[in-house]
């Protein structure tokens, strides 16, 4: 008999070139984001063993294309039954950022509210970061959950206190500073991604991880780094050391995974 307690998930990808991830339980198939060609993530699923057509949710983030990208072309393609908060989905329709969508598929999905699929369920939160109304989730079951956690320019209390304690973590590490300010960048493009509405930086995410992990927390993934403006080795050296200061035992207690932008992640068991 097969173990049906908790899920299963793949980081299909995660950095600044395009985002997205996959999960099931043994009653739900579920797609987050699609910030690359549509291709691209039917390929990556494939990379996993698993098929777009028999995804039962998109739930989108925001309306930034490293996170759209590919959703249209899957959508029309698949019928797919797609998720955003309300304002999110004006936004999408206002400039048509996904082309004709069937409005039978388009699905309301409340900031701050929790929604069952199947044998799931899912809680979104409001994240800081310059996009119209940016969300993202925690997937809950059987007493385990996963927290998604890229996107925002800092982590609020009120953050913390909805992703505390999971057991694992897609967490941001979008950046290393002094790597930014001395780039090619322009100064105001800089700005952005520095500010509250911005990006967690390596230190920002290695401090944000370190306050909301307990004793369930077995892995953080190292998400959304920038492909111009951080190094992976300098990301997870950077979460390491900070956790390590911190007498978070990273060897045996909390592993830190990098995540890539082209491949997925292979399937992990929570």
């Amino acid at each position: 008999m097969t173990d049906e307690t908790g899920f299963k998930y793949s980081i299909l990808a995660s950095g600044s070139t395009g985002n997205s991830f996959y999960l099931e339980t043994p009653k739900q198939k579920i797609l987050v984001d699609a910030g690359l060609s549509g291709k691209k993530i039917e390929s990556l699923l494939s990379e996993i063993d698993r098929d777009i057509k028999d995804i039962d949710a998109l739930l989108i983030t925001h309306e930034h294309s490293d996170h759209i990208k590919g959703i249209g072309v899957l959508a029309r393609k698949h019928g797919l039954e797609l998720y955003a908060n309300e304002k999110t989905w004006q936004e999408l329709d206002s400039k048509s950022m996904l082309g004709k969508i069937d409005p039978e598929r388009k699905h309301i999905f409340e900031m701050g509210k929790t929604m069952t699929f199947g044998d799931l369920d899912i809680e979104s939160f409001g994240v800081s970061h310059d996009a119209i109304a940016p969300q993202f989730y925690r997937f809950m079951k059987d007493n385990k959950s996963f927290v998604m956690l890229t996107d925002t320019g800092y982590v609020s209390d009120r953050m913390r206190g909805t992703i505390e304690n999971a057991d694992a973590y897609l967490m941001e590490s979008n950046h290393d500073v002094e790597i930014l300010r001395m780039g090619q960048y322009p100064w105001k493009t800089k700005q952005r991604i520095l500010s509250d509405q911005g990006h967690l930086s390596n230190e920002d995410g290695a401090e944000a991880a370190f306050n909301v992990l307990g004793n369930k927390t077995k892995k953080i993934f190292l998400g959304h780094l920038s492909l111009n403006n951080n190094i992976q080795e300098l990301a997870h050296m950077t979460m390491n050391g900070f956790l390590a200061q911190h007498d978070v035992d990273t060897q045996r207690e909390v592993k830190i995974i990098d995540t890539s932008h082209e491949h997925a992640s292979k399937l992990y068991d929570i």
